[in-house]
């Protein structure tokens, strides 16, 4: 007998879901006095490519753009015809003023909640596909942002063959900004000394609700790294996912292989059951998620810089955690 059901939800349960959903949101939604500075975004690869920009006037604008790739290379890719191609197809896919905007808002929501926070300086460019599975880079020390365009040309693009389709699921256009915010989230939150399977849960719950208090405005899918089915499918079988957790005695586990099976990047989340391939992957981390809201809804007098502080045996046994089917 399958564990899991894939059902379509009643409509009571959709409103219900929908209500709670809406007052889950409005705790995010607040009114930004001082917003972050305006975002320029500066586009490196336009001038690299542009043959009317000498090499060293290049060189001289961006002098850390080389590294360590010899004046001669260097100058030959600059003309790379399949280089230039990628590129143009890259940054056509992207409206740079509607991401100056978001990126915008985003700093302003971070800057909210710690005011401390610099913007930091925001440079596109393109690998050539070489690091399109990881095209964000934030560099604190001089308040650099990098953003690799060629990991963002849409699923399923023609570019991308070879490479594992469920890591295209997150490499479009519109999951740029919920990925940049995800740095910055993770440089936040503390990872903890121990390593039970529910501290994990509660880590990325933590990153996860820095995701909601960073992007109120954007839908939750994205937040996750998820298409739409993928998170329908998560909320579906939330109580199954979660039963399946305690009847197997995950939750307090020190088993290091829950990570691999249940928040690693993957094509499905591994239960070992008929129902894996069609999972959603990293379930662990929407379930840390859902724990994470539970707290709050349960303590909603907790301030974001303090829930963050808190241990994960403290948010597990004060979340009230109990999904129903």
């Amino acid at each position: 007998m399958k564990i899991f059901r894939i059902a379509i939800l009643s409509s009571i349960l959709v409103l219900s879901l929908d209500s709670c959903k809406k007052e889950q949101e409005s705790q995010w939604k607040v009114e930004i006095e001082k917003p972050a500075e305006k975002v320029q975004v500066v586009d490196i690869s336009k001038m690299f490519y542009d043959k009317n920009v000498p090499l060293e006037q290049f060189k001289t604008q961006f002098p850390w753009f080389q590294g360590t790739v010899p004046d001669e290379d260097f100058a030959k890719r600059r003309t790379d015809g399949n280089e230039i191609k990628i590129y143009n197809e890259a940054i056509h896919k992207i409206d740079v003023n509607k991401l100056q905007t978001e990126l915008q808002e985003l700093f302003s929501h971070i800057k909210y909640y710690y005011p401390k926070f610099n913007s930091p300086k925001v440079y596109l460019f393109s690998s050539a596909l070489q690091m399109a599975q990881d095209p964000i880079i934030y560099d604190e020390k001089t308040g650099f942002l990098f953003i690799d365009i060629t990991g963002f040309m849409g699923d399923g693009n023609p570019n991308y063959k070879g490479l594992e389709l469920y890591f295209q699921k997150s490499m479009n256009p519109a999951n740029i900004v919920p990925k940049v915010s995800q740095i910055f989230a993770e440089n936040i939150v503390t990872a903890p000394t121990e390593q039970k399977f529910v501290d994990q849960l509660i880590l990325n719950g933590k990153i996860m609700t820095l995701q909601d208090a960073f992007l109120p405005n954007f839908p939750d899918y994205l937040k996750m790294n998820y298409t739409q089915k993928q998170y329908d499918w998560a909320v579906t079988n939330e109580a199954n996912i979660w039963n399946y957790f305690v009847e197997s005695n995950l939750v307090f586990s020190d088993d290091p292989r829950l990570v691999e099976r249940f928040i690693s990047p993957g094509p499905f989340s591994k239960f070992y059951t008929e129902i894996d391939n069609e999972s959603s992957p990293q379930i662990g981390i929407f379930t840390g998620w859902q724990i994470c809201k539970s707290y709050l809804k349960q303590n909603p007098e907790t301030k974001l810089v303090d829930f963050l502080k808190i241990d994960a045996q403290t948010i597990f046994n004060q979340s009230g955690y109990k999904p129903k089917n």
